[in-house]
């Protein structure tokens, strides 16, 4: 009850117009096979940085194989944006690429959201969730916390997690839930998310299990985005329930999604790097779809310009001639049940 209220919380009578004028022209342009849009999103996702401290196999950031630069957010540049977008966004994803609280100023840009009236989260992999940043976490008012468990053991969770430490993580996450307590706070909403893999599958009831333990708000089971999944090398799962992929009549792999020529993320989200590129969406990792930069550019502007005009159009017109499209969930499920 806490979390729906919370979200409530953020909402505002503009909000709640320009959201509905979002739906208004996705509609009409999926109907006309046309881009129209006279709204600005409802979500953003902003990268406070680009570097991490595992190295995941199935990750850029992990594999330290990104081609475009890499860096941190700056808390001024943050300061900026937010002026520029409280009013119609209702909520801001601290995440893209990298570890969010290898930024030292990552809290405070927190701080500043929140202070804005934005609906907060991030994702972590919770290796520096100490005593005292919990302790921070909390009085930031971040809204949301996603803390990446993808097994119950550090055999089964170093197979994809490459160089983490479960023990730190579960110390992490008690850490969080220990604050919560002490501070005598509703937020931040905790989420464990297991991604399924097959090295992990076997782990699913036990992942439940120790969320419901330990206190989590909501324990995620999540599909796996396998980059290479023709040829995937037993890391999708056996079971199809825990997997966004299925065998086709040749016994080759492909995504469940149909990609029918619409995408509901181009009207309603986007994600800033850390360096202030706009991307169309988070399967942009290496930020190859430009469509502004913001520091030379407003945010509306970039929103309504040209090559967002093109790119959302593209969609209409055949979504899987677009690399990005081609391996994204956006049409079909992402969590496992």
């Amino acid at each position: 009850m806490h979390y729906y209220v919370n979200i409530i919380k953020k909402l505002s009578l503009y909000k709640i117009y320009n959201y509905n004028k979002l739906l208004a022209s996705y509609f009409y342009s999926k109907l006309l096979k046309q881009n129209y849009h006279n709204a600005l999103p409802f979500a953003l996702s902003i990268e406070p940085t680009t570097s991490c401290n595992l190295r995941c196999p199935q990750c850029p950031s992990g594999l330290r194989q990104f081609t475009r630069p890499t860096g941190m957010l700056d808390p001024e540049m943050f300061k900026k944006f937010v002026l520029q977008i409280k009013k119609h966004v209702h909520s801001l994803t601290f995440y893209f690429q990298g570890e969010p609280y290898l930024n030292p100023d990552f809290l405070k840009m927190v701080r500043t959201a929140s202070d804005n009236n934005l609906y907060t989260i991030t994702s972590t992999n919770a290796h520096y969730l100490n005593d005292e940043v919990s302790k921070q976490t909390i009085q930031s008012g971040l809204d949301e916390i996603i803390i990446s468990i993808d097994g119950t053991s550090q055999e089964t969770y170093e197979q994809y997690r490459v160089g983490g430490q479960l023990d730190k993580v579960l110390a992490g996450a008690q850490n969080i839930i220990k604050w919560k307590k002490e501070l005598k706070s509703r937020k931040p909403y905790v989420v464990f998310q297991f991604v399924a893999f097959r090295s992990n599958e076997h782990q699913v009831k036990s992942i439940k299990k120790l969320g419901t333990d330990m206190g989590a708000d909501f324990v995620r089971i999540k599909t796996a985005q396998i980059y290479d999944f023709e040829n995937s090398q037993g890391m999708i799962p056996k079971n199809e329930a825990l997997s966004r992929y299925k065998k086709n009549s040749s016994g080759k792999w492909e995504i469940k999604n149909r990609l029918l020529d619409q995408c509901w993320r181009m009207w309603q989200a986007c994600v800033i790097t850390w360096d202030g590129k706009i991307v169309p969406c988070c399967f942009d990792k290496d930020a190859k779809y430009q469509l502004g930069d913001l520091t030379n550019s407003t945010f509306k502007e970039v929103w309504f310009s040209e090559p967002y005009h093109v790119f959302r159009q593209s969609i209409l017109k055949s979504r899987k001639e677009i690399d990005i499209c081609t391996n994204c969930t956006e049409g079909t499920k992402v969590w496992a049940d």
